[in-house]
């Protein structure tokens, strides 16, 4: 999160109720990817937004030898990720406000945060200036262009994903507000991290848990075509 959130959405966000944790199948793939291409271990690896830490918990086997460093804004947050992560530490995505030198880090795990910033070009000037040259950023978003999403459109419903309030849910499936104020297609993205100093490696798909049991199937095989999945998942590297 940034501090030029209203106060209001930092409020949000400081609810314990509100959920602070992505899948950990996703982290686990989100992991194998940065995994390979870090290779040899020693690397400096930040998870800005880490939340309660579950999602670099669930990475770490896979990252054996590097170092993971979380980083949140909520202090409710952190106090949740002290006992899973050994080092965490408070920090915020405006300028100059994660707690590390210049080109200090090989990797940053952006995990289902972007989607929720009130100014994400800012965010990612940031997250690029802790990333040195060649640098990592492993990145995943709820895609709204998800299969799903584009027969709820045509039906006239709001897009899974998409909140137009932060009391509640209005005109789409679910029952859980969790605060998404930006959402990606590929193509978005893609420009976005272009545009944002990056080099954009890879683009793949993932499952996204909320889907119903019966459809799992056809969420699983729509990571086929990351244009239609149901998130995304990119690896891009710093110019």
């Amino acid at each position: 999160m940034s501090s030029t959130a209203p106060p209001e959405l930092r409020d949000f966000y400081e609810n314990p109720a509100v959920p602070v944790a992505s899948g950990d199948a996703r982290s686990r793939r989100q992991a194998r990817m940065l995994a390979a291409a870090l290779g040899a271990p020693g690397a400096l690896v930040v998870d800005v937004g880490c939340g309660d830490g579950s999602a670099a918990a669930a990475a770490a086997p896979i990252l054996a030898g590097h170092r993971i460093v979380g980083v949140d804004w909520s202090q409710d947050a952190l106090r949740r990720a002290r006992p899973r992560l050994a080092h965490v530490v408070r920090g915020e995505l405006d300028r100059g406000g994660l707690p590390f030198a210049d080109g200090c880090a090989n990797a940053v795990l952006f995990s289902e945060v972007v989607e929720h910033l009130v100014d994400p070009d800012r965010a990612l000037d940031e997250v690029r200036r802790i990333l040195r040259p060649g640098g990592h950023l492993m990145l995943s978003t709820p895609n709204l262009a998800a299969w799903y999403n584009r027969v709820l459109l045509l039906a006239g419903w709001q897009p899974v994903f998409s909140e137009v309030s932060l009391r509640g849910i209005h005109g789409r499936p679910g029952r859980e507000v969790v605060g998404h104020l930006r959402l990606y297609t590929a193509r978005a993205l893609r420009s976005f991290l272009t545009a944002s100093g990056f080099e954009v490696v890879r683009i793949a798909g993932a499952p996204f848990h909320g889907v119903p049991r019966g459809l799992r199937w056809l969420d699983r095989a729509a990571c086929a075509v990351p244009s239609a999945s149901s998130v995304l998942l990119a690896h891009a590297r710093r110019r």
